[in-house]
Parts: C-alpha cells; sequence; structure tokens
C-alpha cells in the first residue's frame, strides 16, 4: 500500500496551526467534543448544543490546491462531526492570541468597551467577528485607514448577530466590533478604557489596540497542511465506519449496498445542522460524508434560472442568487437571497446545506423558509433513486411520501421569469411582483418562524384598475406539514381586476385554507399573519387601482406602476422600520469624581482579556482527574407519583456506565438532602414518590459525559399512580386545597392605610382584574456544572459553578454525614447565574460529591440544556387580581391587590417573594394599599431567585394598573404618573425606615430632568403626527420610574500583602460578571493608598482577587441582591484600614531614616521586621444603613405593526442614581 492510501485512511486535521492525525475517532463525535477533551482549548463552550447561541463558534478553513484560495468561515462547532474535518483548519480565540504571546486586538478591544461580563460567550463572539474581518479582507474595496479594517459598520454588527449574550447587553459588544469598521464614527462608540471624553476621532483612533489586519496576524491555514491536502482532502476510513465517495457513481454504489437491505445503518452527512433541531441519538454503521461528490455542490446558471445542488450551502447559495442577472429575475432571486439571510445564523448557514434544509421539510415537517419561498417561484427537484434521475415540482416533492434512504435530494432549480425582461412585458406591459414575509420572535434570523409566506404576481394596468394576470401564493410554518400553495384564493385573483371586494374575497380564502393542525402554539395569531401578508402584498395595488380609476388610464401607466411598486419597495405604511443598522447610536454618560480614585473610574474589567481570549477556566474547563467519572441525572417525568423501579432495558447496566446513584446510597449518617435556605431543606432524590415532574430521581455516573447522558434518557422508570391523588398544578387548585408555604411574620410586609375609607373617596373604581404573569427560565450560558474530587482522611473537593458556596459547603457535608471541615467548594467564576445558580446549582454539586464520596474516583457533569431547562425552577409564575380606586384626575386613592404565587414543591427563597413585591409596588403613592399574598405549594420544580425575584412582576402589576386606571378615564397615562408620585412624605410612608433623609429623595429631580434630556414632551406631540398618519403602524412613548429597595448583607474579607508588594484578596462574593473582583481591586488599591508612600498609585496593577474557597474565607453567604459588590469592597476597605494601621509606624520609622518610601521597600521591610501582613474581616451593616432605596427612570419609545404585531423599540433613555 502506497503512503496515499495509508493516510487516506486517518483523519488528518490542523487547530490553531498544530497538526492533528487521528487513525481512529468515532464518527458520531462533535468537533466540539473533541476539542474540550483532547485538546487544551477550552475557549469553545457547550451552551444550547443546537448551533443557536455562538458559544462554540469556530474558525473553519479549507484549502483548495486548484485555485490555491483558502475559504475561511465560522462554524458551530456543536454540530459539524470530526469526521468533516479532514483536511481543514480550525482556529479557536486561543489561537487569535493569548497572554503569554499577547492578545489580538479583538482581544484588546472587547475587554476595553467593557464588551464581557461573565466571559463564557466571548470567545465566540471574538471568533465570528474575527471571521468577518477575514473574509472583509478579501474583497477588493479601498484601503482602509490604518488601525481600521474594510468591515463597515452594518458587517461589524452583523458578525455577532447569532451569538448570544445574556448579562452584557449588545452595545458594548457592538462597539467593540465596529471599532474595527472602516466608517466607524468615533462619536458614537460608548465608553471605554482607551480614551477620555473631549479627545479628537485622530487621537481616539490611535489610543485603540492597533490591528494590521488579520492575514498579517494569524495564518488561518498552516503551510504544512496545504502540502497534505491532495491526500487528505478524501479521507475514506472503514475503520471508522467513515466513508467519503468523490463522484456521483460512488455514491450511488453506497446507497445500492444500503438498499441491499443487509440491515446496515447509514447517515448521509454534509453540515450535519438538522442535529440542532432532530436529536440524533441513534447509532449508525456508515457515514457517508458528501462534500466532495463535485456533482452534488455545483452551481449552474442559464437563460431558464439557476440549478443549486443539494450540498451548495445556505451562505454559497445566497452569494450566487445575488449575483447580477438580467431584468425580473435579478429581483427575484435578490429577494430570495435577502430572505434566506434571515434563516438561523452566519455560522449555521456557512454549514448547511439547501438540499439538507429541504429534506428536513419534506421528511421531518420542518418549518422551513427556504422551501416556502422556492414553492411561491415554482422551483422544481431532480431526486436520484439509484441510477434513475426524477424531476418533480417542489409542490410534488413536498407533499409525496418521506424521502427514503434509498433517494437522494440532487439539486433544486429556481426558474427565471421566462419573457419578462427589464421590467416590462414588451407584449403585454406587465410587471412581476415578488415579496416574502417572515414573522419570528427575532426578526433577523436565528429563530424559528410563526408563519413564513412569498407571492409573486404577474399585474398590468387596465381601465379600470390593476389586473392580475396570474398568482402565487405559497405559505408554510404555520403548524402544517409542509408548505402549501393557497390555490383557491389564486383562482379568485388570478384574471380579474383587484378590488376591494377581490381582496376581501381572496383574504377570505386564505384564512380557511392556512388553518394550523392542533397542538400548534398561537394557532388564531398564524393565521392572522396569512391574512395580513396577503393584504399587505395587494393593497397598494387595489390603492392605485383607484387612482385608476378617478384619474383614468391615460398617460399615467409607466408612472402609476413605478409609483405603486416604490411605495411596495419601501414597504408603505406597512413596512418595518427600514433597513436600518441592527443597533442605533447611543451616548452614555456617567458623571464621576476622581476624590476617590481608581474607585469609580471605568477600568478594564479584572480578566477581560482572559475571558475574550478562552483562557479564563470555567468549572468545565478544569482537565479531568485521573480516572474521573462523568454523571447525569435521572428525572421523573410525573408531576406526583410512586416510584415502582428504574432499571435498564438492557441488563447489566449499560456499557462505560459505572453505577446509578439514588437516595439508597446515602451513607449511615448522611441526609437525603439537595438544597438549603432559611425557610428549609429540599430532598436530594426522591425516596419513594416523586412530587413533580423533573425530581431527580437517580444520578448515572459513565466513563464520558455523552455515555452518561444517554445512558439517563435510556433509563426506564416504572410509576404508580394509584390512590395517590391529583397533583397541585395550579395556584387555583393550591387555594381550594390550602397549600401554602408560611410566611415569617417578620417577612410579610405592612399594609399602608386604611383600604375602605381610600375606596370610599373614589370617584372611579376597577374591581377584580386579573393579571396573570408566567415563569421565565435562567437561560445562563454555562449550564449547572460541577466536579467533585475525594481526598484524603476523608474529605472532599467540590469546584462549583455557584452563587452560595458556603450553602453548598453545609449541604454536602450533611449529605455525606461527615463534618464541614472535611469540605472544600471552591468557585472561581461563573458564566451567568441570575439567581439560577443561588439555590438550585446545590444539588449538582451535592449530586456529584456523594458519587465522588461512594465511588472514591472524581465526578464531575456539565447538564446537557434540555435536562437544564426541566430542573431548572425560573422565575415564580403568579395571578394577580386587584382592585383600585381613583379620582377623575387620575389620582389614586386605594389599592388592593390579592396575590397568588407558585412558589413549586419547596419553599427555595419563595417566602421572601411578599416582601420583595411590595418594595417595588410602593413606587407610587396609591393612598391605601392592601394585599393579601399566598405562596401556593404545587407540584411543579421549585421556583427560586430569579433577576430582580418579585420586583420584575411587581413593577410590571404597578404599571398595568396606572395603564388601566388612565384607559378608563381616557387621559394621558403620563399624567396618571405623575399624579401618584410620591412626595418624601408619602415615600416615607411607604417605605418606613429606609426613605433617608429628604435630600436622598432624587427620582423628582431624575424625572424631570429624563423629561428634558429625551425631549418627552416633544416625542409625544411627533409620536401623534405620526399615528395620525399612519393607519398600519403605530408608535408609542412611555416613561416609566422604578424605586428599587436594597438590603446590604454580611460580608467577609481578607487582604494580604506579600513580600514583592503584590497584594492577594479574598471576598465572600462571587465574580458572576457583574465586575464584582474589579470593584475590588479598585477599593482595595485606594484604601491601601492612605499609606501615602511612593509606587501606591500602581497598586491596581499589583492586586489579584482569588477564587472563593468555603474553607479559606468562610460565611461568604449569598451574591446576591445588587449589593455584594459594595458589601465585600466595604470589607476589603477594613482589612486595608487594619494594614494601612500596621504599616504606619514602620513608615514613619523609614521616612525618618530615608526620606521617602517607596511601596515595595516598605513591604520588603515590614516582612523582615515580621509585621502582619494578612488582614480578615467581616462586615456587618449597621441596622440604620442595611437598607435603602435606589432611584431611576426611563423613557422607551416602540413602533407597532398592527398588521404582524412586529414590535421595535426605536430609542431608550435611562437616568440611573447610583450615588
Amino acid at each position: 500500500m502506497d503512503q496515499t492510501e495509508s493516510t487516506a485512511s486517518n483523519l488528518i486535521f490542523a487547530v490553531n496551526g498544530a497538526r492533528f492525525e487521528l487513525s481512529s475517532f468515532d464518527p458520531s463525535t462533535t468537533l466540539l467534543e473533541f476539542l474540550r477533551t483532547r485538546t487544551r482549548f477550552k475557549s469553545v463552550k457547550l451552551s444550547c448544543g443546537e448551533g443557536g447561541c455562538g458559544a462554540c463558534v469556530v474558525l473553519l478553513s479549507k484549502y483548495d490546491p486548484t485555485l490555491g484560495q483558502v475559504e475561511d468561515h465560522a462554524v458551530s462547532s456543536c454540530l459539524t462531526l470530526l469526521g468533516s474535518v479532514n483536511g481543514c483548519s480550525i482556529t479557536t480565540s486561543e489561537g487569535l492570541g493569548n497572554s503569554k504571546d499577547g492578545f489580538h486586538p479583538i482581544h484588546q478591544r472587547f475587554a476595553g468597551f467593557h464588551a464581557s461580563q461573565c466571559g463564557f460567550c466571548t470567545p465566540g463572539m471574538c471568533v465570528s467577528l474575527f471571521s468577518a474581518l477575514v473574509n472583509a479582507e478579501k474583497t477588493n474595496r479601498p484601503e482602509p485607514p490604518l488601525g481600521l479594517s474594510k468591515l463597515t459598520t452594518w458587517e461589524a454588527e452583523k458578525a455577532i448577530a447569532g451569538n448570544l449574550c445574556r448579562c452584557t447587553g449588545y452595545r458594548p459588544i457592538a462597539d467593540a466590533c465596529k471599532s474595527f469598521a472602516a466608517n466607524v464614527d468615533m462619536e458614537d462608540l460608548g465608553i471605554n478604557s482607551f480614551w477620555r471624553k473631549g479627545e479628537t476621532d485622530e487621537v481616539k483612533l490611535s489610543r485603540l489596540p492597533f490591528y494590521s489586519g488579520p492575514k498579517n496576524q494569524i495564518c488561518t491555514y498552516p503551510e504544512f497542511l496545504k502540502g497534505e491536502c491532495q491526500t487528505v482532502m478524501h479521507l475514506d476510513s472503514k475503520q471508522n465506519s467513515w466513508h467519503c465517495p468523490r463522484t456521483i457513481e460512488e455514491l450511488q454504489s453506497m446507497l445500492e449496498l444500503h438498499m441491499a437491505g443487509n440491515g446496515t445503518r447509514s447517515k448521509l452527512v454534509f453540515g450535519n445542522t438538522g442535529t440542532g433541531y432532530y436529536k440524533d441519538e441513534q447509532d449508525y454503521d456508515k457515514y457517508i460524508d458528501l462534500r466532495h461528490v463535485s456533482q452534488l455542490s455545483l452551481i449552474r446558471r442559464d437563460h431558464a434560472g439557476i440549478e443549486i445542488g443539494a450540498t451548495v450551502t445556505i451562505s454559497k447559495a445566497i452569494l450566487a442568487l445575488k449575483e447580477e442577472f438580467k431584468g425580473e429575475s435579478d429581483m427575484l432571486f435578490h429577494k430570495i437571497a435577502d430572505h434566506m439571510e434571515k434563516i438561523a445564523s452566519g455560522f449555521v448557514r456557512n454549514s448547511a446545506s439547501v438540499g439538507g434544509n429541504l429534506v428536513m421539510a419534506q421528511r421531518n415537517y420542518f418549518p422551513s423558509d427556504i422551501a416556502t419561498v422556492l414553492l411561491a417561484v415554482g422551483s422544481t427537484v431532480n431526486i436520484m433513486t439509484g441510477r434513475r434521475h426524477e424531476k418533480l415540482s417542489l409542490e410534488e416533492f413536498l407533499a409525496g411520501p418521506p424521502l427514503d434512504s434509498r433517494s437522494l435530494l440532487f439539486s433544486v432549480h429556481i426558474p427565471c421569469m421566462g419573457a419578462i425582461q427589464n421590467g416590462f412585458s414588451a407584449e403585454t406591459g406587465s410587471r412581476l411582483l415578488f415579496e416574502t414575509y417572515r414573522a419570528a420572535p427575532r426578526p433577523l434570523g436565528n429563530a424559528l418562524p410563526f408563519l413564513n409566506a412569498a407571492f409573486m404576481a404577474d399585474v398590468s394596468f387596465s381601465k379600470t384598475g390593476v389586473l392580475v394576470s396570474k398568482i402565487q401564493l405559497a405559505f408554510g410554518a404555520y403548524g402544517t406539514k409542509h408548505p402549501i400553495r393557497a390555490r383557491k384564493a389564486e383562482e379568485c385573483i388570478a384574471g380579474n381586476v383587484l378590488t376591494v371586494a377581490l381582496l376581501y374575497e381572496a383574504v377570505t380564502l386564505v384564512r380557511e385554507t392556512v388553518i394550523p393542525e392542533d397542538g400548534t402554539s398561537r394557532p388564531a395569531y398564524r393565521s392572522s399573519l396569512a391574512v395580513s401578508f396577503l393584504f399587505r402584498f395587494l393593497w397598494p395595488l387595489v390603492d392605485s387601482g383607484a387612482q385608476i380609476f378617478k384619474d383614468g388610464l391615460d398617460g399615467c401607466t409607466d408612472a402609476l406602476m413605478e409609483r405603486t411598486l416604490a411605495l411596495k419597495n419601501d414597504n408603505n405604511d406597512f413596512g418595518r422600520i427600514g433597513n436600518l443598522e441592527f443597533l442605533s447610536s447611543a451616548k452614555q454618560l456617567v458623571e464621576s469624581s476622581r476624590e476617590y480614585n481608581p474607585v469609580g473610574e471605568p477600568i478594564t474589567k479584572s480578566g477581560a482579556a482572559i475571558q475574550a481570549s478562552g483562557e479564563a477556566v470555567f468549572v468545565d474547563d478544569i482537565p479531568s482527574p485521573t480516572d474521573c467519572l462523568h454523571g447525569a441525572f435521572i428525572y421523573s417525568t410525573k408531576p406526583l407519583a410512586r416510584i415502582k423501579d428504574v432499571n435498564y432495558k438492557s441488563d447489566p447496566l449499560p456499557d462505560g456506565v459505572a453505577d446509578v446513584i439514588s437516595f439508597r446510597d446515602i451513607p449511615g449518617g448522611g441526609e437525603n438532602i439537595g438544597t438549603k435556605s432559611i425557610f428549609g431543606t429540599e430532598l436530594l432524590f426522591a425516596d419513594d414518590c416523586t412530587t413533580y415532574a423533573g425530581q431527580r430521581l437517580a444520578f448515572v455516573v459513565a466513563e464520558t459525559q455523552k455515555r452518561a447522558d444517554v445512558a439517563a434518557g435510556a433509563a426506564v422508570v416504572s410509576y404508580d399512580t394509584e390512590s395517590l391523588g391529583s397533583p397541585i398544578l395550579t395556584v387555583e387548585e393550591a387555594v381550594e386545597r390550602s397549600s401554602f408555604f408560611e410566611v415569617p411574620s417578620f417577612l410579610y410586609p405592612t399594609q399602608v392605610g386604611d383600604f375602605s375609607k381610600g375606596m370610599a373617596e373614589a370617584e372611579h373604581k376597577i374591581l377584580s382584574a386579573e393579571i396573570k404573569l408566567g415563569s421565565q427560565y435562567y437561560f445562563y450560558m454555562e449550564t449547572q456544572t460541577a466536579l467533585a474530587v475525594p481526598d484524603e482522611d476523608n474529605c472532599m473537593v467540590v469546584y462549583s459553578s455557584l452563587q452560595s458556596p458556603e450553602n453548598a459547603h453545609t449541604v454536602i457535608a450533611r449529605c455525606l454525614g461527615i463534618p464541614e471541615h472535611n469540605i472544600r467548594v471552591i468557585t472561581r467564576r461563573v458564566g451567568g447565574g441570575f439567581g439560577g445558580k443561588a439555590i438550585r446549582a446545590i444539588p449538582v454539586a451535592t449530586a456529584c460529591a456523594l458519587a465522588a464520596h461512594k465511588l472514591r474516583r472524581p465526578v464531575r457533569i456539565y447538564l446537557n440544556r434540555k435536562t437544564d431547562m426541566i430542573m431548572a425552577g425560573g422565575r415564580h409564575p403568579m395571578k394577580i387580581t386587584y382592585s383600585v380606586g381613583f379620582k377623575s384626575n387620575g389620582k389614586i386613592t386605594a389599592l388592593h391587590l390579592d396575590i397568588l404565587i407558585n412558589a413549586g414543591i419547596s419553599a427555595d427563597i419563595s417566602p421572601i417573594m411578599p416582601r420583595n413585591m411590595l418594595g417595588t409596588l410602593k413606587k407610587y403613592d396609591w393612598g391605601a394599599l392592601s394585599f393579601d399574598i399566598k405562596v401556593c405549594k404545587t407540584n411543579h420544580s421549585s421556583k427560586s431567585a430569579m433577576r430582580a425575584p418579585g420586583e420584575v412582576q411587581a413593577s410590571f402589576i404597578a404599571e398595568a394598573i396606572i395603564e388601566h386606571v388612565a384607559s378608563t378615564l381616557s387621559i394621558d397615562v403620563d399624567v396618571v404618573r405623575n399624579h401618584n408620585f410620591h412626595s418624601f412624605d408619602s415615600l416615607n410612608l411607604f417605605y418606613e425606615g429606609c426613605a433617608g433623609e429628604p435630600t436622598e429623595y432624587t427620582l423628582p429631580f431624575i424625572w424631570d430632568k429624563l423629561a428634558m434630556s429625551s425631549s418627552f414632551d416633544q416625542r409625544i406631540q411627533m409620536i401623534k403626527c405620526f399615528n395620525t398618519g399612519n393607519s398600519w403602524r403605530k408608535k408609542g412613548i412611555s416613561r416609566v420610574p422604578i424605586v428599587h429597595p436594597v438590603q446590604i448583607r454580611a460580608t467577609p474579607g481578607k487582604v494580604s500583602i506579600l513580600k514583592d508588594g503584590s497584594v492577594v484578596v479574598e471576598v465572600g462574593g462571587i465574580e458572576l460578571g457583574q465586575g464584582l473582583w474589579t470593584k475590588v481591586k479598585q477599593m482595595t488599591a485606594f484604601a491601601l493608598s492612605a499609606i501615602q508612600c511612593h509606587g501606591t498609585d500602581e497598586l491596581l496593577e499589583k492586586v489579584r482577587v482569588i477564587q472563593a474557597d468555603s474553607l479559606s474565607l468562610i460565611q461568604g453567604g449569598f451574591t446576591a441582591g445588587s449589593t455584594t459588590s459594595e458589601a465585600s469592597c466595604e470589607a476589603v476597605r477594613l482589612c486595608c484600614n487594619i494594614l494601612v494601621e500596621r504599616l504606619a509606624p514602620l513608615k514613619r520609622k523609614l521616612q525618618e531614616q530615608m526620606g521617602s518610601v517607596v511601596w515595595d521597600i516598605l513591604i520588603l521591610q515590614a516582612h523582615l521586621q515580621a509585621v502582619n501582613l494578612s488582614a480578615s474581616s467581616y462586615f456587618v451593616p449597621d441596622f440604620t444603613s442595611m437598607e435603602y432605596l435606589n432611584y431611576g427612570a426611563a423613557v422607551s419609545e416602540v413602533e407597532v405593526n398592527l398588521l404582524t404585531g412586529e414590535t421595535t423599540v426605536l430609542q431608550a433613555d435611562l437616568i440611573y442614581d447610583c450615588g
């Protein structure tokens, strides 16, 4: 066997310039899995596992030896199969730069623009931007100014459109991206650590980390791989069940073998993006890679149209459709391409094939946009079965039986528009109209549509109006098996002059045709969208027809036609907000003082650069110890049932499974405890009975995370519900059965005023109005994760991503039945928490610790997104009934609230909810305020703290009541808000004990200042004019105040000064991305500078804040409630004061001897003279200052499309008093 043949069976590729050659691999392994488990590169993160978030994005580069060109594009590594990267080069964020070799300007700018908070998503963002920079460099655009790129600001923002961030907000991220654009407006870039206000654009540009172009810094495809590409391009490894046919004949032979019926299960592979939607968990005997079958990737253009091969990626299809084409077809192809750009995200479109999308639509009933759009233009498909080819219309293909494994979609043909040339037909004067429509939760892609549609019509003017010679109406994704043509509506319209009556008839037929199947969400909305889209398409033509009837046809055909088309292209009164950039311009103004420098300065967030480069270590990035096992939860699917058995169809346990841990494995002296709060505990595992769906039943421990997940999913749970009664699933059922959690009297808020008296004074009343609020999932980018490592002497070290190591410490010790000094819980950073990792992370860490304790081997877990969503709990749903009395001017005299809170199965933090809610509800002077709040116990997963728990719901309730009053009185809502604004006296009444001094009540000042800075009154008048002139688009503006009570908790701190003058700090608070470490560093530098010696101005760079360790620093408490940073800073300040006091005598002595004292010398001498340079403190706030009020206000302007419900936030203005 020659060298070529021997290496062709090996998988060869490069990662960040390093060569990898694998003689064996599991063909189901994804690139993400390989990178995270077999390399040192951990910047690629697993978050959604569906190609929908961008956390796993890498740059994939391919080399074409014929053209001598490298093709670079971003892809989702969580979807890309490892076998698909043969001959490719992979670049991750570490490959762009790092702390050792120097950070890339992308990393530096992300850090400097404060574009990284928790940092979990940041490496993927950086790679997405780098991909855009690399490809912009390949264009023929003019050379940009020095330090910038060929990107436009629109492209820069678009580069990260598919990347999700749950904590930073996109403004600073967009600023970091736009700072590379050739046409950037430096004034538009927000607060950063590079320049100060007032500097010129030239100075600002010079202060940015210098960028010299992607190719000058990074080689995306190494030279050694170019030399091997002829060999490694065509991997054909029977050993690994991965086959790479090079011709259609080879592919046909493989498919024929499959047709022989020998039981072999084959999987056709291209981008594998379908697994992001349809979880493919079955095993295959053979993987057939279609990437090298050239006949399937061809794009042919001729007078009849464009034929696109089945394996052409959606991104390449878009480029092909945008190439110049003669006549109307150019318009048609461009609009198809524009619609395709709203599908998924760029890094998915770079991998996904047109053929794969259509096959999913036909075989799996995937809600495809491509299928709907191509159906409208009369596309055809070429199906290959064996060696036979068959041409079908797309409509026939979609309606036919599911394509079986013997058949292959070969290509799709999009036709040109026949004899119509250059706009008008010479014979008929007709004009082709084509539009596509899409309504989705997010308009720019990465979200499946509620409904999509595409319409094509051949129209001309007659003396009586607009004649529609032919029309094709396609609708899809509305809860049906496949897109359809609305034939009855087409027949109704075709050959007729458009009139209002005809349009009404057509709309009626569409409503009768587009009927979602049972079980489809929002069926009425989807049907109404179909009607709205058709109306939007045809109404301008009806309107033009009326104009013809009024003015006559002579001499106006061309002009009127052009006006009609212009109106349609501009979307007239119906349309979107126009082709604006993704984010509008913004300005930020922070008023700060340098009196406490560096406290309050906008310095770069601690660790931001290593977060961007991917070097920041999260729990799942910690290398697995020797003999490490992986866990996955088996959970209940019943809300109330006895558990008869948990087992497997196979006996013994599945391959790779070491054990299944349940409550029976808790050691003697231990407890079945999974969480703890001041209100009670929750079971780690259900014992004999499960009390909610999603409850933990057992913990599968296996050799790999994949095997653990598969084994957990394959477990068979037997239930028995006999004589158990029905579960409590609603708050109404909880009331009927008196199922409540007790709220301690010291936490239950007090009523204000006399409700009966207030209602008696009212001139108007609203009685028993209802509001229902649903739950909300956290969607932290990093799911729940932990690693437990057994240590000597029956000890356990647990690394966990959580907000309360102290509580986890206690729970683990109680579960294992060992002293707390045998447990150490370590948390360095958390990839997003939002409250979901305060209590809900504890059972995850405890289960790992229990398994590790039993098996005496390290055990780790990284929950898959589905399991995390089922088990997490989330925000509290609730039902609110209110009665309110008010005067004719809008002044409210009394409000009563009955609130039922669905807490789920355990107390968690739910008894705190009434207090939290009333703190926000009291932001208005309600006159008299009474309430009855019940915390309901139901058979649902426990609801927990979530980003302002209770406050978010309460603010919504307050504003809904204000809006209801204004609507009832038919007066402006801002008038009602003003009438119910607190005076300081009413504020003191409602917020007794925490209102502070009159000078501290800044909300009235903020309210008025915001009105002026946002031009609130002027914009109200402009909006009224806009709404008068537009029937289908309406604008609205609202100004809303916020009063947010916060409470400071006791917090520990520790500061130690090392011999070289560097400083190490420990605090109880956890770095969640909120910048706690940064603020603590600033406070440490400020407080130690009180020693007043040379070198203290550089102290900030000498300070390092280290991870939380529950044994090193006890009583860490919770990181929650928005006050942990300030409490930690105060604890650190107290430590620094102690150290300064200890150093002061030595400093005076040295000053007498030397004249001036340098920090490093002072510290060295302190060490030599045995001065204690480590200080601890425990900050306990005074009762009088532990609670205070925060104030803010915001103005929001929105635009709503009344036909589709599409809502766009046009402008937001905020003012916040941060002290």
